[in-house]
């Protein structure tokens, strides 16, 4: 499965205020969560959450990858969170975090995990793909930053 068919127009989100990495991480949690099938928010905070408890995710110059897994999702989701100013995150460089890509995957999906981690960390590592998330307008443009971006898978 390639990274670039699971991000949807309603899993990412542009957000001008976000105080802490906490609340950074339940929005996130709110968007992974959306739609009828989806695990509910607490549940997938706690699975974001769990893995940030073993060391962030934060990869440096902005860019955090939390993910988790969860036993009553059916299909891996992506959600991505930009938001104006970036807040601590932990990360190795110490610079603030304002682009967060969320992957949730099924309990069993262990490979598959390790694979969708691998796509993202590979497609973000580009100073071409962080300048052109950076630099959208709005949700649309953020979109086909990221398919753009990760088309190739």
């Amino acid at each position: 499965m390639s990274i670039a068919e699971l991000f949807t127009p309603e899993r990412i989100l542009l957000e001008p205020e976000c105080s802490s990495k906490k609340r950074a991480l339940e929005t996130l949690a709110e968007l992974l969560a959306s739609g009828d099938d989806g695990p509910g928010t607490g549940a997938t905070f706690e699975a974001l959450s769990a893995r940030e408890k073993l060391g962030s995710t934060g990869l440096g110059h902005g860019i955090a990858i939390p993910h988790g897994r969860l036993g009553e999702l059916n299909d891996p989701r992506v959600a991505v969170l930009r938001l104006d100013r970036g807040v601590d995150f932990d990360a190795m460089d110490h610079e603030p975090v304002d682009i967060l890509i969320g992957l949730l995957v099924p309990e069993a999906a262990t490979s598959e995990h390790l694979d969708l981690l691998a796509q993202l960390a590979r497609g973000i590592s580009q100073p071409d793909t962080i300048a052109s998330l950076r630099r959208a307008a709005d949700t649309r443009g953020l979109e086909g930053a990221l398919r753009a971006a990760f088309a190739s898978g």
